[in-house]
């Protein structure tokens, strides 16, 4: 798996996995029952992560909606 998104915004989580899943790929999203536990007071971020194979066409598909500036730091190589 790969990450694609590190955020305390879940509307940022759930817009990019609306149009991942919109273009057939298949993602998760982790951390959620963490982020519930400490109080939803956005310390503890969500992770959007898709299969290896799918990552390159995924970072893509959310640089090209907007969603570039979200995207983990070094994960883009």
């Amino acid at each position: 798996m790969e990450e694609l998104i590190r955020t305390n915004d879940p509307t940022v989580i759930a817009f990019a996995t609306a149009l991942l899943r919109g273009e057939d790929i298949v993602c998760f999203e982790y951390d959620v029952h963490t982020s519930v536990l400490e109080g939803s007071l956005g310390v503890l971020p969500r992770r959007l992560v898709c299969a290896r194979s799918d990552a390159f066409m995924a970072r893509a598909i959310l640089r090209e909606n907007g969603l570039g500036g979200e995207l983990r730091p070094g994960s883009e190589g």
